[in-house]
């Protein structure tokens, strides 16, 4: 990996080619995610690609939550060139940077394949860069955009072909690129025992008919925030609102670590105080088997070797008990001041996180 096609464009941002980044730190990940949802329960498809140049690996996946089961396609290849965003039968064209792209799953012997289209329906919008340190060491030093969009195409899965029409196949999409935890497992040292990202996560990108509003908070048991976010952003490309200091109020479903439902405020929001209510329609399961951290076999840049392609059918009732200690990803129905969206109901909740009951790490909600 030295000279590549890449290097014929004038993107350079240090002397180094294109291949090689700024920072040699095995973790360093450059990243696609998308989601694609019909606004109901019918189904959830959450697909990406990733590049590891440090490890010299690509990977990508989809995966499906439809009826009681998630499909999955990944695969995985060992990296030559950056400009390649294809992986196996997985690619992605980006049709026009910022507003259109093309994401496929081809036909395999596996349950799902896709053709589908996103378009943008607001700007692209600059996150809060996330910065962690543990112990000395940089675990996350993460920088990413966020966009809402509609779809159009077509999705099967388990023999199902769905026609996407960007009237209610909605979805969000992020690009995100810089340090985090990638890879097979390295030796914890004197971080034995952290939890680098302990706490809640929640991230809910909200789609209404004309504008979004993102939600992102990282907190801490003890209710220090290293991450959050409230904007409220007009498809027109009005000016964006920052909603001042969000407030979440969630309900546990008993017995797991799953939220049922939630209320957001924003009480410094301009003009006047509002509050969003948050539904989950259909959680998918997506730390297992996609390469999110909780499988052994399979982690996000991990080497499998040279064109490696896998497809998985996994029982929602038997994944959900250990799939539920990572990130869940629900499609989210959203309400207020007369207002209905749709979007994504992201949550993680890592270690104990007293606030709602969580007393361990292996704690569930009372």
């Amino acid at each position: 990996m030295t000279v590549s096609s890449w290097d014929d464009y004038p993107v350079h941002q240090t002397s180094q080619f294109i291949s090689h980044p700024a920072t040699s730190d095995r973790n360093f990940y450059d990243r696609y995610y998308f989601n694609l949802h019909p606004c109901s329960d019918e189904l959830f498809a959450i697909f990406g690609l990733g590049q590891y140049p440090n490890l010299g690996v690509t990977d990508a996946f989809i995966d499906v939550r439809h009826k009681d089961k998630q499909h999955i396609v990944r695969s995985s290849t060992e990296l030559v060139n950056r400009s390649d965003i294809r992986v196996g039968p997985i690619f992605i064209e980006v049709k026009e940077p910022l507003q259109k792209l093309r994401v496929v799953c081809e036909p395999t012997e596996h349950s799902v394949a896709m053709d589908v289209t996103w378009e943008a329906s607001m700007e692209a919008h600059a996150e809060p860069h996330q910065y962690i340190r543990n112990k000395g060491r940089v675990v996350f030093d993460t920088q990413r955009f966020a966009q809402n969009g509609k779809w159009t195409g077509e999705i099967t899965v388990a023999g199902e072909t769905y026609d996407v029409s960007s009237e209610n196949w909605w979805g969000a999409r992020d690009r995100s690129w810089g340090i985090r935890p990638v890879g097979e497992p390295e030796g914890d040292g004197i971080r034995q025992g952290t939890n680098v990202m302990s706490g809640m996560w929640n991230y809910f990108p909200m789609q209404f008919d004309d504008h979004s509003i993102l939600y992102m908070c990282h907190e801490q048991e003890d209710g220090t925030r290293l991450l959050e976010e409230a904007v409220r952003i007009w498809n027109d490309g009005n000016d964006s609102e920052w909603l001042g200091r969000p407030e979440w109020n969630h309900e546990m479903i008993s017995g797991t670590r799953l939220l049922e439902k939630s209320t957001i405020s924003f009480n410094e929001a301009p003009g006047s105080p509002f509050e969003i209510e948050c539904e989950s329609l259909l959680p998918n399961w997506v730390s297992i088997g996609t390469g999110y951290g909780i499988d052994s076999d399979w982690r996000h840049g991990m080497h499998q070797g040279q064109d490696v392609v896998q497809g998985l059918v996994l029982e929602v009732d038997e994944i959900r008990p250990l799939a539920q200690y990572g990130i869940v990803d629900h499609v989210g129905r959203f309400s207020y001041n007369g207002n209905v969206g749709y979007g994504l109901y992201e949550h993680g909740f890592f270690g104990p996180f007293a606030p709602m009951g969580l007393e361990d790490r292996g704690s569930l909600a009372p």
